[in-house]
């Protein structure tokens, strides 16, 4: 299920400009997956990473930036 969760979020950052702006504004990866759950997104840190293949502090730039988001 995590895949489908994973996948619904970069689907909904795309549609909708505010969670792209939270998501965004996610200091690191913890939190990045903290604020998700938050919203209803069901997945963990280890889930997000597994499904990506990346963790979002490697990148030096904002999720926007980030291919898929």
């Amino acid at each position: 299920m995590s895949i489908a969760e994973v996948n619904r979020l970069f689907r909904d950052a795309h549609q909708v400009t505010e969670l792209k702006k939270q998501m965004n504004n996610a200091p690191n990866l913890e939190s990045f997956v903290k604020i998700a759950q938050d919203m209803g997104y069901d997945f963990t840190m280890e889930e997000w990473v597994e499904t990506t293949g990346f963790q979002v502090e490697e990148y030096e730039c904002e999720l926007s930036e980030i291919p898929g988001i």
